[in-house]
């Protein structure tokens, strides 16, 4: 245990970079030898877009990762936050930390950008992808990965957590998000059975459906327990059923075009419709 406090502890950047490039290749290699839906078109197109997303994403991160080193350091030195007071072995520490890390900081935010209009305005650009794969795990508008890391940096603070513990939290957040979103098809009772611990892709994929109320459920980042718990998890029989996207933004010269993604958060709110069908065009 001494060995991984000590590595995350003083993990390189060079090793963040790696578990974001390792993993998005991976599971794009995956994705090519067992994908669940066969994309066509330009392809090229649509990485393009989200690699600039992760892109900013990474950027963004960077930026409050001082900002995070401090707090967290400020907590350990001074136990400050549940996590310090709770006064737990470290094996304990990193089981706890994980678990309220994930609630705190990924299935909360997650929840009230759906809830809270002024969020979810930002959240739009992440549900617009038609053809969700691998890369649109990082595929948020610039603004709302400020707001995802205000939301890390709340919950660094109020859980006091310790920086091995942040680290190892978003390494795996990274991997677990590329896993969940990846276009690849496995058995179904395998899918089943992993989305009792963690978000399975078949159980995410429902969240990316182009129709409510399937967009708004399955919130969960790493652990599934939340959305048991919270009563917000939806189940869909055939994966295949899923249409990606939006019906609000179904046009590709919106959905497929970055500078109208980079502008959509700031144009006029379109309410999703209540019952007409939409098609999704695609543009890739």
């Amino acid at each position: 245990m001494d060995t991984f406090i000590s590595y995350f502890s003083n993990i390189p950047s060079s090793h963040r970079a790696s578990i974001i490039i390792g993993g998005l290749v991976f599971f794009f290699l995956v994705e090519n030898i067992t994908p669940l839906f066969s994309f066509k078109g330009k392809k090229g197109k649509h990485l393009v877009i989200n690699l600039f997303f992760t892109a900013t994403t990474i950027i963004v991160n960077v930026l409050f990762a001082t900002l995070i080193l401090a707090i967290s350091d400020y907590c350990t030195e001074n136990k400050v936050g549940f996590l310090q007071w709770a006064n737990l072995p470290a094996w304990a520490m990193f089981l706890v930390g994980m678990l309220a890390f994930d609630l705190v900081g990924a299935y909360l935010p997650h929840l009230l950008e759906h809830r809270i209009m002024y969020l979810w305005r930002f959240h739009v650009v992440h549900h617009t992808d038609p053809t969700v794969d691998t890369t649109t795990a990082n595929r948020h508008h610039p603004l709302e990965s400020v707001i995802r890391a205000v939301f890390t940096t709340l919950g660094v603070a109020i859980l006091g957590a310790p920086i091995w513990v942040v680290m190892a939290y978003q390494s795996a957040s990274v991997l677990l998000s590329q896993f969940n979103h990846a276009n690849i098809r496995i058995p179904k009772w395998l899918d089943n059975a992993i989305s009792y611990i963690i978000v399975s892709p078949d159980m995410h994929k429902v969240h990316h459906h182009y129709r409510l109320p399937y967009t708004d459920s399955n919130y969960g980042n790493i652990f599934s327990i939340w959305d048991r718990i919270f009563r917000t998890f939806t189940y869909m029989e055939n994966p295949k059923d899923i249409v990606y996207g939006l019906d609000t933004y179904p046009l590709k010269n919106e959905h497929s075009n970055l500078g109208f993604l980079l502008k959509q958060p700031f144009l006029q709110y379109r309410k999703p419709q209540e019952t007409a069908e939409t098609q999704i065009e695609q543009d890739y």
